[in-house]
C-alpha cells in the first residue's frame, strides 16, 4: 500500500501508461467502427417506423468508439480506472429512449466497445454476427396481422348492433377497449385484426346507418385508456 500512494505522489505512473502503441490505438478504434457500422446496419434493416433516427444511429457509432478508448485507457493503470470510474459516476443520463429494441442497440454498442477494448476482436466479431443473425431471424418471423385501433361515433344501440356485426364479418378477431356513452351519441374503440389487408371494409362501415364517423388508426400494441 505505501508503494502505492508513493506511485501516485510520484506521478511515475503516467510513464506507464503510455503503453500502447498508435498502431494498436487505430487497431482497436478501427475495429469498433467496423462493428458499429454493423450494428447500425442491423438497426436500420429492422427498424418498424417509417423513418429512423439518424442522431441515434450516429450516437452509437460514437458510444462504440468511445467506449472502446475508455477501455484501452482504463486497461494501462489501476489509478487511470480508478479514477474513470468516479467520473462516470457523477455523469447522469435523461434521455428518454422510447422503444424498448433502442436498449438492447444502446447495450450492443457499449457491450461491443468494452470487448474489443479488452482485447477480445474474436468475441466481438462473433458475438456480432450471432446477435444480428438473431434479430433478423425474429424480425422476420412478425407475424402478418397488423393490429388496428378502430374509433366508432354511432347514434344509438341498433348502429352499434349494425357495425359490430360488420367488424364480426371482417376481421379475424376483435375486442372492444373502450366505450362512451353520451346523450348525443356512442364512441367505441375496438382492436381489430383484419382477415385481409385491404382497409375498405371502413368505407362500408361509415356507410351503416347512424354511423356518424369510423378511424381506422395502426398502433404498436399499447393502448391506454
Amino acid at each position: 500500500m505505501t508503494d502505492q500512494l508513493a506511485e501516485l505522489f510520484s506521478l511515475n505512473f503516467l510513464h506507464q501508461a503510455v503503453a500502447l502503441s498508435v498502431a494498436d490505438i487505430l487497431a482497436a478504434l478501427g475495429i469498433s467502427f467496423l462493428i458499429s457500422m454493423a450494428i447500425i446496419f442491423v438497426y436500420i434493416k429492422t427498424f418498424k417506423g417509417v423513418m429512423y433516427s439518424s442522431s441515434f444511429a450516429i450516437s452509437l457509432i460514437a458510444m462504440n468508439l468511445i467506449t472502446t478508448l475508455v477501455i484501452l485507457t482504463v486497461s494501462q493503470h489501476w489509478l487511470v480506472a480508478v479514477g474513470m470510474i468516479g467520473a462516470l459516476s457523477i455523469v447522469r443520463f435523461r434521455t428518454v429512449v422510447k422503444e424498448p429494441l433502442d436498449l438492447v442497440f444502446l447495450y450492443w454498442s457499449i457491450s461491443a466497445g468494452i470487448i474489443v477494448g479488452a482485447g477480445f476482436i474474436l468475441v466481438a466479431g462473433v458475438g456480432t454476427i450471432v446477435i444480428a443473425a438473431a434479430l433478423f431471424v425474429f424480425d422476420n418471423r412478425k407475424t402478418s396481422e397488423i393490429p388496428y385501433i378502430l374509433i366508432i361515433s354511432l347514434a344509438n344501440e341498433q348502429a352499434e348492433t349494425a357495425s359490430m356485426k360488420l367488424i364480426s364479418e371482417h376481421t379475424k378477431r376483435h375486442i372492444i377497449k373502450a366505450k362512451t356513452v353520451s346523450n348525443e351519441n356512442i364512441e367505441l374503440t375496438v382492436e381489430v385484426r383484419l382477415k385481409m389487408p385491404s382497409t375498405e371494409f371502413v368505407n362500408a362501415l361509415s356507410n351503416v346507418e347512424d354511423v356518424h364517423n369510423a378511424t381506422l388508426v395502426s398502433y404498436n400494441g399499447d393502448y391506454y385508456v
